[in-house]
């Protein structure tokens, strides 16, 4: 299959700089594509990577293209670059065609579920008792769905995926494969010597336009709900404990851990491997960097990381100030030899 530019360009609605009869084979990243290849460039920070590229045309945000185009580069103008590529990628490579609306014989659909119109359940699939599942949703393969569950309208749940009873879902919501909504939290008291589980009665529910990732957990309440807010995105391998309340809009990246109890403000963004405490609350717009422990509240707006976590200049300075730690110490040895206050072993004469 082949494109010309002008066709590309008017697919995408972008004003053209370059040959418009030229053809082009494929849509591929900067880096594999060939001169016969459209690829695309969001900013002026990924400039350097043209360097090696022999990608033929490029999409590019209008005022980067103007540049490329002065530079003798074939370059479609967009306003939004990314947006424009993944329409001109799957024109050449169109998504899968969506599977037959309807239940498969081979799907176990209790006879008090209600499925709404429009729906797709696959293979393998069950669907419990009093279960809801609104109108247009997809039911992966495999997928459970216990007693009492409500499923918006819209929502799609991948392969493998587990809700246990009475989890609800909301509109549009998203959960990839092998991810568990509703499970036990780790609640145990100790009891004439063992640990002994305190039941876990509530449930979980995300609100509309939620997105969960593959393999991520989140436990149901010990007597109230697991609530994650609309429009909250959660990374694959995640970790939610009980009675926590995420806000709306939080962005948790992968391996991200929040125990039980805590809560989030809205527009919170949590990077790779943060681990929050328990009875912890993170401020509306704060943000976590990568692999920070969390002990204690972070306030609104406020950026933090470390280990344990600090305020963002205060966690600079003290990663700058680890730097200089082994000089720090030598230099202190020396002193305390000057000053007669240490005896120096033999083998640290040399330091």
């Amino acid at each position: 299959m082949s494109a010309t530019l002008r066709e590309l360009a008017d697919l995408v609605g972008g004003t053209l700089h370059g040959p418009p009869d030229k053809a082009i084979l494929a849509a591929r990243p900067l880096g594999e594509a060939g001169p016969d290849d459209v690829s695309f460039l969001e900013s002026e920070k990924h400039l350097r990577h043209l360097k090696t590229s022999n990608a033929g045309a490029l999409v590019a945000p209008e005022p980067l293209a103007e540049k490329l185009a002065a530079d003798g580069r074939a370059v479609i103008a967009v306003a939004d670059a990314l947006a424009a590529f993944v329409a001109v990628f799957q024109k050449f490579k169109p998504p899968p065609a969506a599977p037959p609306v309807g239940v498969s014989p081979r799907a176990y659909v209790h006879p008090t579920a209600r499925i709404g119109a429009g729906c797709t359940v696959m293979p393998f699939a069950c669907v419990g008792e009093n279960a809801v599942v609104g109108p247009r949703s997809f039911v992966g393969p495999g997928v459970s769905i216990g007693a009492d569950c409500v499923i918006g309208a819209d929502a799609v749940l991948h392969a493998n995926c587990v809700l246990y009873g009475r989890t609800v879902v909301g509109d549009r919501v998203l959960i990839h494969a092998g991810a568990v909504l509703g499970a036990d939290g780790f609640g145990y008291r100790f009891d004439n010597g063992r640990h002994v589980r305190v039941p876990h009665l509530g449930h979980v529910e995300l609100g509309d336009d939620v997105e969960v990732g593959a393999c991520t957990t989140i436990d149901r309440g010990t007597f109230e709900a697991t609530r994650v807010a609309n429009g909250t995105k959660i990374d694959n391998l995640v970790m939610i404990g009980h009675n926590c309340k995420i806000g709306r809009h939080n962005m948790l990246c992968s391996q991200v851990g929040i125990a039980g109890s805590s809560t989030t403000g809205d527009y919170v963004v949590m990077a790779g491997q943060v681990g929050i405490a328990d009875h912890v609350h993170i401020g509306d717009g704060a943000v976590v960097g990568a692999g920070s422990g969390v002990p204690g509240d972070v306030p609104a707006g406020a950026k933090v990381f470390g280990y344990p976590a600090w305020p963002e200049k205060v966690a600079k300075r003290i990663a700058v100030g680890l730097l200089s730690l082994p000089e720090m110490i030598r230099d202190v040895r020396r002193l305390k030899r000057q000053c007669g206050l240490e005896e120096a072993p033999a083998d640290q004469e040399a330091a």
